[in-house]
């Protein structure tokens, strides 16, 4: 505070003498808010953290919970450029020959010659085009008579049934030509006319009266050999003609060349990546739990959940589950270690190779038992940690009272503020009050001072 003459009046800084007031009433009430704040803001991570490594897990177990998961094949061609071929969980391991006698085909037949090519007039009437027992009609009307008008009626007939129409030009002139869209022998093309100014006719065909068409492909069925039974099949598709396995047709075979080996297996290949994908899963869980309740002794810097029950009960109980035996399992596929998958010093899980080969090649089915049964080790770890992850889990349940946490700080914050805006007015209405009257008592003492002088002038002037 600093006096001033008669017309300065006070020099007090009220708005800086209130903020620092204010500032220093709130700081205790900001800083303990602020703790909290970053306390729970570090627990929503850490346990945000957490349940993505349980859900990637839980990813990598969703492959080896089931029995039926197991049950993929493996179907390997000697010839893959003649024969391609997949199995389902219903095939049996086991080795075939194959004859592919011949490929199913679709029929392709070419009129006769129209020497006016595209543009030259036809006819009119109406064309009924089949293909095995399927039809459909075609009207030609005068206005739409050309070759080439023929061709784009056919195509963009409303109930095509699957003939596609071209022409194909030649020195001579244009030639139609007809191609089912379906292979196999029942899919044969048949085109009768009707009506009109009978135009139309060079365009009937039937297998028994080709008319002016030459018959380009025949429509034909495939025809394999498997194991002394023959099969036809309308397409190069062949469903079940092995239980389970499906052919793919792209070459006949030939009688120097030989038949096909077609090699069904159990896919020891894909069941392994499904393995290791499990247990770096699960070591990647074990790294984030672990991050989750360190503490660095040289910076005093504890992990978001150190001393956490919840994080403590699923580590022990996914421990658990790894260790335990699996019941009706023979004892050398009746635990992970048996197979190859044993715990590391520091909890993450190693996989011996070569073990693990040995295991699947000796008992497939034990193997997947070992991983999928109802008791099985895949199964029990997807089912515990699915239950921590379901909405009304522990997990779920935490991470909205921390949520309800964070709003609760939120509110206070408001309250605080809210508070410190009342206290900062009452201090200002105060403060300028004292400085009011401050300036006042500075008036007052310039004038009696200017009194007082004026006085002793007087008696001065008397003397």
């Amino acid at each position: 505070m600093m006096a001033t003459d008669a017309v300065g009046g006070s020099q007090i800084d009220v708005q800086s003498l209130v903020s620092q007031l204010v500032t220093a009433e709130r700081a205790r009430p900001e800083a303990l808010l602020a703790s909290e704040a970053g306390r729970v803001t570090t627990q929503i991570s850490g346990l945000g953290q957490l349940m993505g490594a349980l859900t990637t897990f839980r990813s990598a177990l969703s492959s080896l919970n089931t029995l039926e998961v197991f049950s993929t094949r493996s179907a390997v061609s000697s010839q893959d450029s003649l024969l391609g071929a997949s199995a389902s969980g219903k095939a049996v391991p086991g080795t075939y020959d194959i004859e592919i006698l011949q490929l199913a085909q679709a029929q392709q037949i070419s009129s006769g010659v129209f020497a006016e090519g595209a543009a030259g007039l036809v006819g009119t009437g109406t064309l009924t085009l089949s293909l095995g027992e399927r039809s459909f009609e075609v009207e030609i009307t005068a206005a739409g008579s050309s070759l080439g008008d023929i061709r784009d009626a056919i195509n963009s007939a409303a109930g095509n049934v699957g003939v596609r129409a071209t022409l194909v030009q030649g020195g001579d002139g244009s030639r139609l030509v007809l191609s089912s869209a379906a292979t196999g022998a029942a899919n044969t093309i048949t085109v009768t006319q009707s009506g009109g100014d009978g135009g139309l006719a060079p365009l009937e065909y039937s297998d028994s009266s080709p008319g002016g068409y030459a018959l380009v492909k025949a429509a034909q069925d495939a025809i394999v050999n498997i194991a002394n039974a023959q099969t036809t099949s309308a397409d190069n598709t062949i469903a079940n003609a092995i239980d389970g396995v499906t052919l793919t047709l792209k070459q006949p075979t030939s009688e120097e060349g030989g038949p096909v080996t077609l090699t069904i297996d159990y896919d020891q290949t894909a069941v392994t990546a499904r393995i290791k994908s499990f247990v770096n899963a699960y070591n990647a869980l074990v790294s984030q739990v672990t991050t989750l309740r360190s503490y660095d002794t040289a910076t005093a810097t504890a992990g978001p959940m150190l001393g956490d029950s919840l994080l403590n009960s699923i580590e022990a109980e996914l421990r658990r589950s790894l260790s335990a035996v699996v019941p009706g399992q023979a004892p050398e596929f009746a635990t992970l270690a048996a197979v190859g998958i044993t715990t590391q010093a520091n909890g993450t899980l190693g996989v011996d190779e070569a073990k693990l080969q040995k295991a699947l090649s000796g008992n497939f089915e034990a193997v997947g038992k070992l991983f999928g049964s109802q008791d099985g080790i895949g199964a029990r770890l997807f089912a515990q940690v699915d239950t921590r992850l379901k909405s009304d889990g522990a997990l779920e349940t935490r991470g909205k009272n921390l949520v309800d946490q964070q709003r609760a700080i939120t509110r206070r914050k408001e309250d605080l503020d809210a508070r410190m805006l009342v206290i900062q007015q009452a201090y200002l209405r105060q403060f300028t009050r004292l400085d009011i009257l401050l300036s006042q008592l500075q008036v007052t003492s310039s004038y009696l001072s200017q009194q007082i002088e004026s006085l002793g002038n007087l008696n001065k002037a008397s003397s």
